[in-house]
Formats: structure tokens, C-alpha cells, sequence
């Protein structure tokens, strides 16, 4: 599995600084790590090989791409050894296989259904906080699916071991909670087509991350999957996918860290390629956002291009629940604008990569902004003057956390310990850092 190369992720920390108040220039996103997970798992459902590009270089689909070619290398092992005995008992012999999905919470929901559909022995495993993330939801539709699955260990939890798929258990109605993650949504989904009766799901609302459930849909529907959706009903009937090309867009949730930038400085124009104006992404919505805060978005044929038209003060309010991975970088920004925050729909935030709410309010701190974490939901973030912090700022393993809170290097020297976990979404962030003028050692 290859992964990207720079020195700054092997440094166990980064000192960042700034020698000047304005940014102008040109950035090269990476591409969606959303789009390009979902676009691998099609394929690897399609019975003929896709033409994907621009697919993301971040770890997670670095890691996805090496278990799905894993799987693959198996099939093939066991084609091979049916073929060299034909008309003994041995057409139903199967390898079993150990996934190591790591800290990709993505592909260890991906494949746990696309395991599932392939009906092939399976363990799938991770780091010690990935078997803290919860995924009973997932396994409990797929059961009624057909699916044979066991913990390992703790009840609810990853490692799992994926036993098979009996299509004559499996019910056409199901239901899943829909405010847990969308990622379980988006796994039955996309093995659904592939299902001996279909689907009919049922979300039980709220529903959170809706975007991220349209995208998997409109990716499908790229690959020729029909479907229904009304109201909370989601119907699939079963069919087969077909191969075809797609290039997948620049990462909007990417884009948010050049956004907070623009904002923070005192005159701002970059250009960021690749991103659309109409997206599937629900990340898009950081162009609404900002222009609360001053950021206009001008539409353009190769991207988008941002410019600060005002420093406007008044109080921010949002409900992130369609898009909770803008959390981060919003809290942090209001936190440096001195601007007054009101953030809900954040309980997704405590089951990510680490429980965020906390991670937020212990970092900010460091800067002497009293965050309030209310009901496990919602931020509040009181007017404050940013101080100087007098101490590292801590990652907790979130690549998020690194970069909403890079920054505020505009504003005075910082260091971030374990800068190397950008790897997960965003491998040259910063070298891009670097690029436009920043200072790192």
C-alpha cells in the first residue's frame, strides 16, 4: 500500500507561524475521500472494472483500495483451486481472510456489508479505537439481511467475524436509526442492488449527514442503479450494477481549512481546483457559511475562488446535522473572529475519530476561550480575544483537529503535536501550507 511522502509526517510536531496578514494564490484539493471510498466499493460490486479518476490519496482509501484488492487476490486463489478439482467435494471451499481496516471507521462500515453480499469468511479488525466505535446498528440490519456476523470481543463493537449471507433469511423491510451515523445507510445501500429480493428501507428520523445518503444514491445511479426515495422510504429493487467512468470531485471538507484562512486574514483571494458548483457533497455548504463571515464564492469552470468582501462580527448560528465534519473548522474560526457561536447538531462528534465536543473545548482553551459543550449536541462559544497558547495543541488522532486548528497560525506562532494524522484525508496540507507562505519546523 503506498502512501504519501513528506517530511513534515514523520515529525512528531510542527511549529507553524505566518509572516504575513493575506493570502493570494492557487490550491490543488485533494479529491473527496467520500466519493472516492463509495466509488471503489461499486466497482468492486460491478462485474466489470471502472474507469475512476482522480481517486483520493488519502490513507483511508489508500487502505480501502488495498483490503478491496486483498479480497479480490482470495477470489481468485479460490477460482483457481475449484478449477484444478473439478469433480471432487471441494466447490464449496473457501480461505478465510483477515481485514485490518486500521483507523478507517469508512471501510470498516464499507466492507462489512460488502463482505456480507460476498458471502466470503471474513474478520475484520482495527486500532483499539476503532473497536471502541460502535457499529451494532449496521450489524442488526444486515443480520435481518441474511447476514451471519459475531463480535469478537465486546458486544456492539469491532472485531468482527462475517460468517456468510443466506439469502433465504433475509427480509425485504428493514429499518435503521438514522441519527446514529449515515455511513451504516450508505453500506446497505450499496449492496442492496445485489440482494435476491431488494430493499425497502425505512430511516427512522432525525436523519443526520442526509447529503452524504444522496451522494451514495446519485453515485449508484451513475452505475446504473434505479431506486425510490420518498419520504423516509428508500426503495432498491434488485439489479446489477454497470461498469462505466467517473472522476471524482475536489474535497469540499478540504476546502473549509482555505476558507477559514480567507477569513482570518485581512485581505484574501485563493483559487481552489476542482470543486463544483453543484456537488453531492454536503460539505459545500462551508460557501453559505462563510458568507456570513465576509467570504464571497465566485463559481468558475476549473474551481472556485474566494475573496473577503467584509469582516462582519454578528453572531453564528448553524445546524450542522447534514454536515458535522464543518464543526471543527467553524468553532475554531468563530473562536479566532471573536465571534459569538450557537452550534448544534454535533452527536455525531463524540463517535468520530475521538469525541470532538471534548477535544474542541480542552484545545480552545489553550487559546483562553471557554467553550460549553450542551447535551452532547451543541457548542456554545462565547466572544472572546484569542491569547497566545503557552503549549503544544494536541491531535487526539483526528486529522480534523489538526487542520481546524492550523489556522490560527495566522495570528500567532503555534505548534500541533502528531501533525502526520492529515494523512487520513488530506496527505499535502502542509506542504500546500508551505507553499503559500507559511513558515514549518
Amino acid at each position: 500500500m503506498s502512501v504519501y511522502s513528506s517530511p513534515f509526517l514523520v515529525a512528531p510536531s510542527l511549529h507553524i507561524s505566518s509572516p504575513k496578514i493575506h493570502l493570494e494564490g492557487e490550491i490543488s484539493l485533494p479529491s473527496s475521500k467520500s466519493e472516492s471510498n463509495r466509488a471503489l466499493i461499486i466497482e468492486a460490486l460491478c462485474e466489470r472494472k471502472c474507469s475512476l479518476m482522480n481517486l483520493s490519496e488519502a490513507r483511508d482509501t489508500k487502505i480501502l483500495q488495498h483490503l478491496l484488492a486483498q479480497f479480490k487476490d482470495i477470489e481468485e486463489q479460490e477460482e483457481n483451486i475449484r478449477s484444478n478439482t473439478k469433480g471432487r467435494k471441494t466447490d464449496t471451499i473457501s480461505l478465510d481472510l483477515t481485514l485490518n481496516v486500521q483507523d478507517a471507521g469508512t471501510t470498516m462500515r464499507f466492507l462489512t456489508a460488502f463482505c456480507t453480499i460476498k458471502n466470503h469468511p471474513t474478520l475484520l479488525k482495527g486500532t483499539d479505537r476503532m473497536h471502541q466505535r460502535p457499529i451494532k446498528e449496521l450489524v442488526v440490519a444486515l443480520g435481518k439481511l441474511g447476514a451471519q456476523i459475531t463480535y469478537q470481543n465486546e458486544d456492539g463493537f469491532p472485531p468482527l467475524f462475517i460468517h456468510g449471507f443466506s439469502p433465504k433469511t433475509q427480509k425485504q423491510n428493514i429499518a435503521i436509526q438514522g441519527n446514529i451515523s449515515s455511513q451504516y445507510i450508505s453500506a446497505v445501500l450499496m449492496i442492496a442492488p445485489l440482494l435476491p429480493k431488494g430493499i425497502l428501507l425505512e430511516i427512522i428520523p432525525p436523519v443526520s449527514s442526509e447529503p452524504y445518503i444522496k451522494m451514495t444514491l446519485e453515485l449508484m445511479q451513475h452505475f446504473g442503479i434505479l431506486h425510490s426515495w420518498t419520504e423516509n422510504r428508500i426503495i432498491i429493487p434488485h439489479q446489477q450494477y454497470t461498469s462505466n467512468q467517473y472522476k471524482i470531485e475536489s474535497d469540499w471538507s478540504a476546502a473549509s481549512y482555505w476558507y477559514s484562512m480567507a477569513a482570518i486574514c485581512s485581505k484574501s483571494e485563493l483559487f481552489l481546483k476542482g470543486l463544483r458548483e453543484k456537488s453531492w457533497q454536503g460539505d459545500n455548504q462551508i460557501a453559505k457559511m462563510m458568507k456570513s463571515l465576509g467570504i464571497r464564492t465566485h463559481y468558475e469552470k476549473d474551481g472556485v475562488r474566494l475573496q473577503k468582501t467584509s469582516s462582519r462580527r454578528s453572531p453564528f448560528k448553524y445546524d450542522f446535522t447534514p454536515c458535522p465534519d464543518l464543526a471543527q473548522t467553524m468553532a475554531v474560526l468563530c473562536a479566532a473572529l471573536g465571534v459569538e457561536a450557537h452550534m448544534t447538531g454535533l452527536h455525531s462528534l463524540k463517535i468520530k475519530e475521538t469525541d470532538r465536543l471534548m477535544a474542541l473545548k480542552i484545545e480552545l482553551a489553550k487559546f483562553g476561550v471557554e467553550v460549553k459543550i450542551i447535551d452532547d449536541n451543541a457548542l456554545y462559544i462565547p466572544v472572546s480575544t484569542l491569547q497566545a497558547p503557552t503549549e503544544p495543541l494536541q491531535t487526539y488522532h483526528d486529522h480534523r483537529m489538526a487542520m481546524a486548528f492550523a489556522p490560527l497560525a495566522l495570528l500567532f506562532p503555534i505548534t500541533i503535536d502528531s501533525p502526520e494524522v492529515v494523512q487520513k484525508s488530506y496527505p499535502s496540507f502542509w506542504e500546500d501550507m508551505e507553499k503559500m507562505g507559511f513558515r514549518m519546523k
